[in-house]
């Protein structure tokens, strides 16, 4: 029957591993998030009236905040991945570095970032939250460059590495289709990691770009999410 075909058809298994995970859902919802903020954007730069613009506002504002929440608690993994960086015997030295700067970065941004929740939520204001909002989009984003940093480096030594393979020898085939999909990843993430960055940099006004751009590349990293999230639970 059509209806057990449906039912039964190994993608709701691989849907439902998805949204069974915390990164799964965080993902679909910081899509929608940005490209809301995005699409909000161009309706008022089209000249559209506010309440064709309010749902996506509303979108915007109450994803922002789930997630938010999501994110409480998560500063402890975090410090923990630091930790464990920091006692890596052998790791690559710059790798290494970059890792502890990265996890620093983002336990010290999920930590400011939740302190802020009931101001934003509207359940306790607080006064300071407005600066700890600014101090966890500066510890982000040094988070995002530690990983471009060791992103680009891990590019390079990945080339390095297949200019010394011997191409006509089988074994040098094999590795070579190796590096190529270490290569795919690496990339994958560094062009996530680079859109990344305009998020922070504009939110402390490192840069000044306006809420279309930012959106836009929110939307690309949150997609890259959600394809590298799909094929680890497939």
């Amino acid at each position: 029957m059509v209806a057990d075909a449906l039912i039964y058809h190994p993608s709701v298994d691989h849907y439902l591993r998805y949204v069974a995970t915390t990164v799964g859902r965080d993902k679909l919802l910081r899509t929608l998030q940005y490209f809301s903020r995005f699409y909000a954007w161009y309706l008022y730069r089209t000249n559209h009236t506010a309440s064709e613009i309010a749902p996506y506002e509303a979108i915007k504002k109450q994803f922002g905040l789930s997630r938010k929440l999501m994110r409480v608690g998560k500063f402890v993994e975090h410090f923990q991945a630091a930790a464990k960086a920091s006692d890596a015997r052998n790791m690559d030295p710059v790798l290494k570095y970059c890792a502890i700067g990265r996890q620093l970065g983002y336990g010290f941004y999920l930590s400011f970032d939740a302190i802020t929740y009931f101001d934003a939520a509207g359940i306790k204001p607080n006064s300071a939250a407005k600066r700890l909002q600014r101090e966890a989009y500066k510890a982000w984003l040094f988070g995002l460059i530690c990983n471009t940093v060791a992103g680009f480096y891990t590019l390079y030594h990945l080339r390095q590495r297949a200019l010394k393979i011997d191409k006509k020898d089988a074994e040098g085939t094999v590795e070579q289709k190796k590096l190529q999909r270490e290569r795919n990843v690496a990339s994958l993430q560094l062009v996530s990691d680079l859109c990344d960055i305009a998020v922070p940099s504009s939110a402390v006004g490192y840069l000044n770009l306006d809420d279309g751009i930012v959106g836009l590349a929110g939307t690309v990293s949150s997609l890259i999410g959600v394809w590298t999230a799909w094929k680890k639970t497939g």
